[in-house]
């Protein structure tokens, strides 16, 4: 199930990172006075804002994530109601693991399946994180939000909840198509559907298309689902990335045009995707780009 980038990006600077680190263990130092807690929330939002800053040296931010994800995960135990930490925290963990560990393992298949497979159950993990850090974040901002999304479609989404919606479906959908064998991973797809649903409702147009790119991967993948529908959630994507976002004709590529063994269009959407990404150098693209030049050295094997 591909995952469209929203507009959040990895941190990739190191140097940020290490003064992160220190002033965090200043921080814990301090005890329980208010002042700690301004300090330690004034921490927590320069961290979320750095989560934000553009990078396009793909190595660069393989490197520097890890080290990001875990002084920000540390620093959101300490402000669990930092909600833009949170949501920091779950897009890094689905970007990571979609980004260099679930992609990883697609291009070691065929020389190395057991590695392959290692490399799955790990991205799995990965996603089961950022799942649990975006579904908590939204409890604590609406109790009862999961039971909720169990039993009925519940209230509508807050502006601020659409975000953390998002990447809770994204991680989520991620780990169901990497659980393929694990029948009560799956049956939670329809949650899935239902939470992406109310996050479209309420902004349709988040992350450039991103969303909408979700909703097309998830109708093409729900049981039932309707392919005419799914085309029509991909273009909108590519339309909403207004020729600046690779990730949705990539997807459309993956997601319309190889199931239905059309090899010139699939050709020609990643060759879309590979001007874009050329013509607009940030992380998401540049992820993008590595998937497109794979998929199109992989057709012969696809097709």
């Amino acid at each position: 199930m591909p995952i469209l980038f929203a507009s959040a990006r990895l941190n990739s600077s190191i140097r940020s990172g290490w003064r992160g680190l220190a002033m965090l263990a200043l921080l814990l130092a301090l005890g329980g006075c208010s002042a700690r807690q301004l300090l330690v929330q004034g921490m927590a939002n320069e961290l979320a804002a750095q989560g934000q800053a553009p990078e396009d040296d793909l190595v660069l931010a393989r490197e520097a994530s890890a080290f990001y994800l875990k002084l920000s995960e540390a620093l959101l135990r300490e402000v669990p109601d930092n909600l833009q930490l949170s949501q920091a925290v779950a897009t890094g963990f689905t970007q990571y693991a979609y980004a260099f560990v679930a992609f990883d393992a697609e291009r070691m298949d065929s020389t190395d399946s057991r590695a392959a497979q290692r490399l799955r159950l790990r991205a799995a993990r990965l996603y089961g994180r950022a799942r649990q850090h975006a579904l908590a974040a939204l409890e604590r901002t609406q109790p009862g939000f999961r039971l909720a999304l169990e039993h009925t479609d519940g209230p509508p989404l807050r502006a601020d909840q659409v975000g953390l919606a998002y990447w809770a479906a994204a991680s989520w959908g991620g780990l169901i198509s990497l659980s393929k064998d694990q029948p009560e991973v799956v049956a939670d797809l329809p949650l899935v559907l239902r939470l992406a649903q109310r996050a479209y409702a309420r902004e349709p147009g988040y992350g450039q298309g991103a969303l909408a790119g979700l909703m097309a991967s998830l109708e093409s993948a729900r049981p039932g689902g309707s392919p005419a529908q799914a085309l029509r959630y991909f273009d909108q994507a590519i339309a909403l990335g207004a020729g600046q976002s690779a990730g949705p004709l990539v997807a459309k590529a993956e997601g319309v045009a190889l199931p239905a063994g059309d090899r010139a269009a699939f050709e020609a959407l990643l060759q879309q995707a590979l001007a874009i990404a050329g013509a607009h150098p940030d992380l998401q693209n540049a992820v993008m780009r590595e998937r497109a030049q794979w998929l199109l050295a992989s057709a012969e094997d696809l097709f």
